[in-house]
């Protein structure tokens, strides 16, 4: 039983490796469980160390909400409850289950890109190192930007409630808005990088970034204000200023990329595809 579970995780090729580098599905196929069976464990593993320190994950995201209270106009009353049995049991799980996915998430990315690493060029191995090198600190950043904003959305939000009313505000719904806060960020500090991945790939010159750019800014402040959960306007400037700057940034990268690759005047991407050209 033991050597057999060690064959599931391991998931060697059974068929050898034709000269080509090919190999045959079944092998990919069993690699693939391998890989997931491996990234599977090593999340159990982190959400079982995440329920010791349940307690510090748990002041870690009321320390916004706490925040917000300390700096609430006299007279709003504000406080965090759970309503139900298995309530207080489910946000437990929800809690530490999000941290060990969180935590594990160096691990299984790297299944991720391991996999995919054997059928890409070169060249293409080459960009998507840097991508998997750039990708990760970015997410956290935007992540940690959330984070130092959520005190004041939360204000702004509860700031709302009438006098004469107690907002109680429930655990589960409030674990579910800052997790939405935080992967809004996150996500949107990696746009200016798939930018460059575009230009790399060829898709889109640093040109057109340009030509586009009050569009791109345009529509940078409806992204920002539409996935923002709050409605305060300070959660929409601090997502769509450092977004318009990592935006301007990849248009830098982009123009230098094209520089070095000889797209420029004497290049046919300056003319449109429906131009003569005037050869």
């Amino acid at each position: 039983m033991i050597k057999r579970l060690a064959g599931f995780l391991k998931g060697g090729p059974q068929h050898p490796v034709g000269p080509d580098g090919r190999m045959a599905l079944s092998d990919h196929l069993r690699e693939l469980r391998a890989r997931l069976l491996r990234s599977a464990l090593v999340v159990v593993i982190a959400f079982c160390v995440a329920l010791y320190f349940y307690h510090d994950l748990y002041q870690l995201i009321l320390n916004p909400y706490e925040d917000a209270k300390a700096r609430l106009p006299e007279g709003t009353q504000t406080e965090p409850v759970i309503n139900g049995v298995a309530a207080g049991l489910t946000f437990q799980l929800k809690l530490c289950g999000l941290a060990g996915l969180v935590a594990a998430s160096p691990y299984w990315l790297y299944q991720i890109w391991a996999f995919i690493l054997p059928g890409l060029h070169p060249g293409e191995r080459k960009w998507s190192r840097i991508f998997a090198a750039i990708a990760g600190p970015l997410f956290f950043a935007g992540v940690a930007v959330g984070y130092y904003v959520l005190p004041k959305a939360i204000e702004v939000l509860i700031g709302f409630t009438p006098d004469e009313v107690t907002n109680l505000v429930e655990l589960p719904q409030f674990f579910s808005f800052i997790s939405r806060m935080l992967l809004i960020f996150g996500i949107a500090f990696e746009i200016p990088l798939f930018v460059v991945m575009l230009n790399l790939a060829g898709v889109v010159s640093g040109r057109q970034l340009g030509r586009y750019r009050p569009w791109i800014i345009v529509a940078t402040f409806v992204f920002a204000a539409v996935g923002t959960p709050s409605t305060d306007p300070f959660s929409m400037l601090f997502l769509a200023i450092p977004m318009l700057i990592l935006f301007l940034i990849a248009e830098v990268i982009a123009r230098l990329v094209d520089r070095a690759r000889g797209r420029g005047r004497d290049s046919t991407d300056q003319w449109a595809d429906d131009e003569v050209s005037p050869l």
